[in-house]
């Protein structure tokens, strides 16, 4: 195993439905609907443990499925710390995901959007050599004085940080200066193509990279299907192109990618190891349905999409 990782985030009930034709406004649209734990933090912390690393959960979920889910974490090798709200249930996302395997989300935050400093504990950090943080946390103030609580103890310690921005609807409203000063204890930034334009202003990702890793010493852009490119002090370092697969759902295959870069970091892998680590993660996520790996095996058959 690697060394010990701490992730903070969500953990979601995810609603997936795959449909083969347009939704239609007003009536039935025939779709397959299957149910799955979820969550960026989580999905982060089953994929780094299925990878290989020594991880724990900081987290809270609900009570109408806390259980469950603090069930499902620990099967896939996490160790949940997991609160569970008496007064909220958790956080529920309909995930809607076309033939290509795009999604589009309907979300409510739950149990998840009320995670706070309360929740935290000194000894989450024994063992532990990095913290990662998914920006869901901060988008809601107790979360966000929990982040700069556990930041703060991370630095202290000197831990590794790293940050993943996980929303460009959710960055627009907590603001984009905000975002970046809030973070700004976190030394490597994991956004998007999306998130990293937004988060920059820049017109390519490769400007973006560059411009986030000047405010956070790394920053990595992942490209989707074309890859992930890292920049380390304002320049483009490593780029790694993608991998083949048949997408199917594009459910945590961001949260894979994470998980994949960091364990490979871990474990002491190069900049490009872990790139690469990143994007063959993200790929097996596609190719499953839901965003975690313990559903890999027959998923492909077992959720068609049905066209007719």
């Amino acid at each position: 195993m690697s060394a010990g990782l701490l992730v903070i985030g969500d953990v979601v009930t995810d609603v997936v439905a795959l449909h083969g034709a347009p939704v239609s406004t007003g009536t039935d649209t025939v779709a397959d609907i299957v149910l799955r734990p979820g969550g960026s933090g989580a999905n982060t912390a089953s994929w780094a443990a299925h990878l290989g690393a020594d991880v724990r959960l900081l987290t809270r979920v609900g009570f109408d499925t806390g259980e469950w889910h603090t069930a499902e974490l620990t099967k896939a090798g996490v160790r949940p710390h997991a609160r569970v709200d008496p007064d909220h249930p958790t956080a529920v996302v309909i995930a809607m995901v076309d033939v290509t395997g795009e999604r589009s989300m309907l979300t409510n935050r739950g149990a998840g959007g009320r995670i706070s400093a309360d929740d935290w504990s000194p000894d989450l950090l024994d063992g532990v050599r990095h913290l990662h943080l998914s920006g869901y946390t901060l988008f809601a103030e107790p979360g966000l004085q929990l982040a700069r609580l556990a930041m703060a103890a991370a630095s202290a310690l000197g831990l590794t940080i790293s940050v993943d921005p996980a929303s460009t609807g959710f960055l627009r409203d907590f603001g984009v200066e905000r975002f970046l000063t809030e973070t700004a204890p976190a030394g490597l930034i994991i956004p998007n193509r999306d998130e990293a334009l937004l988060l920059t202003g820049a017109a390519t990702p490769q400007a973006a990279a560059s411009a986030l890793s000047l405010r956070y010493g790394t920053a990595v852009v992942k490209l989707g299907a074309e890859g992930a490119i890292l920049a380390r002090d304002g320049r483009v370092t490593a780029a790694t192109a993608g991998r083949e697969r048949d997408v199917i759902d594009s459910t945590g295959a961001g949260d894979a990618f994470a998980a994949g870069f960091l364990t490979a970091r871990l474990q002491g892998g190069s900049d490009l190891a872990s790139l690469e680590a990143g994007c063959s993660a993200g790929a097996d996520a596609v190719a499953i349905v839901g965003g975690r790996p313990r559903y890999g095996l027959g998923s492909n058959r077992l959720y068609p999409i049905h066209t007719d």
